[in-house]
């Protein structure tokens, strides 16, 4: 593949350094393989947006003294991939990263772990870890605790590891302590302690009970806005790499200071993606606090890279933890005062959340994996339908769905957003459900198949680092699905692009190759809608435009 050009130094600036003469230049992609413009070789970018698809001869009547011209060499050219759900924020960074555990290792594998990371950290500051599983963990402990096991390694530092779903976590009696955590303290809302079968506490803190002690941690970090800018710069290299053009953030905890440092990556001209901030509904802090916050954090302008015009709120938790909303009770599970799982936030609430953000422009993105948890989503969106609201609704993760309540996602116009890897092929009927929630209900799973069928607008993403950021793996294993996935790579194409701008609210502005849209698009080096599935993800990543400008070039 030969690039012909002298515009790639400069492109590849910060978007704030480049002059008002570069941004308004005309640029000239030629001989490249269009993807729905069969009978062009040629794209015209002006002032950052798609000018003409044309021919290679006909591409040269807009050339100017001032023009660049690029040649693809045959390259294929996609509309940028928009990740619907990343959290590249936490992805790179390295607080939270300071203890990493390998979620197979053996609980000797935790210990040494542990002891090694302890050496790392000065006496009475916080051990922030990451990578247990829950499972693992509890079947090695026998008659000792985790919490007894952390104790031990931590006699002088309060230590907190997220579990590899970060939907638990571990922690030491001085973390607790410092949390205000006992074991007959009240229910916290959103989330349970875990108790062990003698009916001591296990140190284990499932969902918003853990989240309130990891935002204590992390606020006690020291520098941690320099620490939290450099990983964010880490992970937008990443997501430019990987051909992303528009990330659609998977929470934003903005008491956190996450907030500041995504400002000043925009303020120093340090974004290489659109980003569609999604600031976290806290399930125990007053909503007038709250809707303060979001007041003041709103912008929909089209011209800024950064959004902010949607919220992130999580209605249930994980299957796999029993902590997943459910219509039918869990067959196993580590919550015998809640069979069905629980709720960060109650569909009663979350009317009253949706209702009292449509003022403010606010959509909502809603973490819904159980089928009690999406039927409850849907219904409080029905009510913020009914209350007049036209704002944009996902509901992301929806592992389990009632058939009952498929044709309502079309119907409300609420998008459905999967994660969907490599491994779901191989396990299309996720066979480690089935002792949770029975065979049946497992073998449903993940069906990306019944919702497209019903006309709902489907979109796929990361999730990372849950999953591999790499688009071109979801692409693929959703088509390999077969009967539970998308119907041909066309489709799951539009998932990771015009579909997610959909969801996010941008179509009108990105998504596709569309004349008078930003200038966003990946070149990879082969048309992968001919090439066989199992291909696809290895095909390379050339090129990363943003706006017309490249923020990412393999050479």
């Amino acid at each position: 593949m030969v690039f012909k050009n002298s515009f790639m130094s400069l492109a590849l600036l910060p978007m704030s350094l480049l002059s008002s003469s570069a941004l308004a230049a005309t640029t000239l992609y030629i001989n490249a393989d269009i993807y729905s413009h069969a009978d062009a070789q040629a794209i015209v970018i002006e002032e950052g947006k798609f000018k003409a698809f044309v021919s290679n001869a006909d591409a040269l009547t807009y050339k100017t003294e001032n023009s660049e011209v690029i040649d693809l060499g045959g390259a294929f050219v996609l509309p940028g991939f928009i990740d619907n759900h990343n959290h590249v924020f936490e992805a790179r960074g390295d607080i939270g990263s300071e203890c990493i555990l390998n979620p197979g290792g053996t609980l000797k594998d935790h210990v040494d772990e542990l002891v090694a990371c302890r050496d790392e950290v000065s006496d009475h500051e916080w051990v922030i870890g990451y990578g247990f599983s829950i499972n693992a963990l509890l079947d090695a402990m026998g008659r000792v605790s985790p919490l007894e096991v952390l104790d031990k390694v931590f006699p002088h530092q309060p230590a907190v590891i997220m579990e590899e779903t970060s939907h638990s976590v571990w922690a030491n009696s001085l973390a607790l302590r410092a949390g205000g955590v006992t074991s007959d303290m009240p229910v916290p809302v959103g989330g349970r302690l875990l108790y062990m079968d003698n009916g001591e506490f296990s140190g284990i803190l499932l969902d918003n009970a853990g989240d309130e002690l990891l935002e204590l941690a992390w606020n006690s970090s020291s520098d941690k806005f320099n620490r939290s800018y450099n990983g964010l710069m880490m992970g937008l290299e990443d997501v430019a790499a990987n051909g992303i053009t528009t990330i659609g953030d998977g929470r934003m905890y903005w008491r956190r200071g996450w907030f500041d440092v995504w400002q000043a990556a925009e303020k120093n001209g340090d974004l290489t993606a659109r980003v569609a901030l999604r600031p976290w509904i806290y399930p125990d802090l007053p909503m007038n606090e709250q809707l303060r916050f979001l007041t003041t954090a709103y912008s929909a302008d089209p011209d800024r890279l950064l959004r902010v015009d949607q919220v992130k709120m999580y209605s249930d938790g994980i299957i796999i933890n029993s902590t997943a909303k459910l219509l039918a009770p869990y067959m196993e599970t580590y919550l015998e005062d809640d069979l069905y799982g629980i709720n960060y936030i109650s569909q009663a609430a979350m009317e009253t959340w949706l209702k009292a953000l449509m003022p403010l422009g606010y959509g909502a993105h809603i973490h819904a994996i159980g089928d009690g948890a999406v039927r409850e989503s849907l219904t409080a969106i029905s009510a913020a339908r009914r209350a007049g609201s036209e704002l944009d609704y996902t509901l992301t993760h929806v592992e389990l769905v009632n058939k009952l309540d498929v044709p309502r996602f079309a119907q409300l116009g609420v998008s459905a957003d999967f994660q969907v890897s490599p491994h779901y092929v191989t396990d299309r009927n996720h066979e480690w459900a089935e002792l949770l929630i029975g065979a049946r209900r497992a073998r449903t799973m993940v069906n990306l198949h019944e919702m497209f069928k019903v006309g709902t607008n489907v979109t796929l993403s990361s999730d990372w680092n849950v999953l591999e950021l790499n688009p071109l793996l979801g692409i693929a294993a959703s088509v390999e699905l077969k009967t539970k996935g998308l119907p041909n790579i066309d489709e799951a194409i539009k998932a990771y692009t015009i579909n997610a701008a959909k969801s996010l609210g941008i179509d009108e502005i990105t998504g596709s190759l569309t004349v008078g849209k930003f200038a966003d698009m990946v070149v990879l080096s082969d048309d992968i809608t001919k090439l066989p599935l199992k291909q696809v993800p290895e095909t390379e990543v050339l090129m990363t435009v943003l706006a017309g400008e490249i923020v990412f070039d393999a050479q």
